[in-house]
């Protein structure tokens, strides 16, 4: 099933993320960046029929700034869904705060901000929202951010990190997770069964680019190892190009992890999975590693099975929490060679195997009615798991001509 959750609104609507209530799995709440008001907010989409049906609203700025981006959306227990967004104006002032509602997305409080950002000399950029729902710890309600300080006209920047105990209302002061020189994109953050906290990045730039990984045993106050020795290695990546190599592509990729935890009681409880693009092959692909504890990391692996030369990306990863079933949604081309659609690569066994299939039912231009090659069609999809074992996932595309948000399972 996909359905449109923006058609009946003017404008774009990029960087969806959505979350799913675990007691009442029918309520679905969704967000992205959106600019049918022509300015760029957090739009709020939410479903009570599972997905069937979508009602919309925007977000309300806090004073003093311009536009949103970057919206990232969890749920905790039992009717609480917490967003965190990235405030700017123009590109100064890059501001991380939060949302918070307590009655199933139908009233949120007003925004709280998590870090302030300064002109141009400190700007916080893509926050991404953990929420701990693990029954075996003790953290459990714990919310968590992770965002992307810029500085030196954001040749530079770091992963940092803050928690909150009252579900968004109020702020920790931050922790920085990654060294402080370097380029890195956004952060990804992953709860696991006891309660551990990881965050995970790819480093850029100049030094070898590789996927790191920290963790925290005491539900976010402490982190191993100490970021004075580096971070967990996980992997060597190969970072794409960005545009693709592909004629009249011309929209931004990044490089990003993504991270999963399985908190179920099967087997694999405890396992911790990453996954990113990679173009070591010659051409973008989804890698795979999984680990028992978050120290030891398999060999990455491809996972999609999609032909040798076609583009896969912006891979997104959700884990049942009822039987640990591993989903990653990814962007391919695979089935045109230009046109977009959204596949799933599903694994029943911790990821020692995965069968890949379609998810969206159209084919889609990335540049939809714009007469040249646009050069974003946003930087992020979210997949989430709709308990106890089905896929519920969002991302855009121009079926319609424009952007917009679809939601497919």
């Amino acid at each position: 099933m996909n359905v449109n959750v923006t058609a009946g609104l003017p404008g774009n609507h990029i960087e969806p993320s959505i979350a799913v209530n675990t007691l009442s799995p029918n309520i679905l709440c969704a967000v992205a960046v959106d600019d049918s008001t022509g300015t760029a907010l957090t739009g709020f989409y939410r479903s009570i029929d599972g997905g069937q049906t979508w009602s919309a609203t925007i977000l309300p700025q806090a004073p003093g700034y311009m536009s949103a981006e970057a919206p990232t959306i969890d749920y905790t227990f039992p009717n609480t869904f917490i967003v965190a967004v990235h405030f700017f104006n123009a590109f100064n002032d890059g501001t991380i705060a939060t949302y918070t509602s307590f009655d199933n997305g139908v009233t949120f409080n007003p925004p709280v901000i998590v870090r302030r950002g300064f002109g141009l000399y400190i700007h916080n950029d893509e926050p991404f929202l953990a929420v701990d729902r693990s029954p075996s710890s003790p953290y459990l309600g714990n919310a968590y951010v992770g965002y992307t300080p810029l500085y030196d006209l954001a040749q530079n920047s770091a992963i940092f990190f803050q928690r909150s105990l009252d579900q968004g209302l109020s702020w920790e002061p931050p922790q920085r997770i990654s060294d402080p020189r370097g380029r890195l994109e956004r952060a990804a953050l992953a709860v696991g069964l006891a309660g551990e906290v990881y965050v995970g990045f790819i480093e850029l730039g100049s030094a070898p680019k590789d996927a790191y990984i920290r963790a925290s045993l005491d539900g976010g106050v402490t982190f191993n190892p100490p970021v004075t020795r580096e971070a967990t290695f996980i992997a060597n990546t190969v970072p794409v190009p960005s545009p693709l190599p592909v004629p009249n592509y011309a929209f931004r990729v990044q490089t990003n992890l993504s991270l999963g935890a399985d908190i179920s009681a099967g087997s694999f409880g405890g396992f911790v999975y990453a996954v990113w693009n990679d173009f070591r092959l010659g051409y973008a692909d989804i890698f795979f590693s999984r680990s028992p504890d978050g120290l030891l990391w398999s060999q990455p692996v491809s996972i999609t099975g999609a032909p040798p030369g076609s583009q896969n990306f912006s891979p997104s990863i959700t884990v049942s929490p009822s039987n640990g079933t591993v989903r990653v949604i990814y962007y391919t081309n695979r089935l045109d060679g230009f046109l977009l659609d959204v596949f799933v690569a599903e694994s029943i066994n911790s990821g020692l195997s995965f069968v890949n299939r379609r998810v969206s039912d159209v084919s889609t231009n990335p540049n939809g009615n714009s007469p040249t090659p646009v050069p974003l069609i946003g930087d992020y999809i979210t997949a989430a798991t709709i308990f106890p074992d089905t896929l519920g996932a969002v991302w855009n595309d121009t079926r319609l001509g424009k952007q917009d948000v679809i939601f497919g399972n």
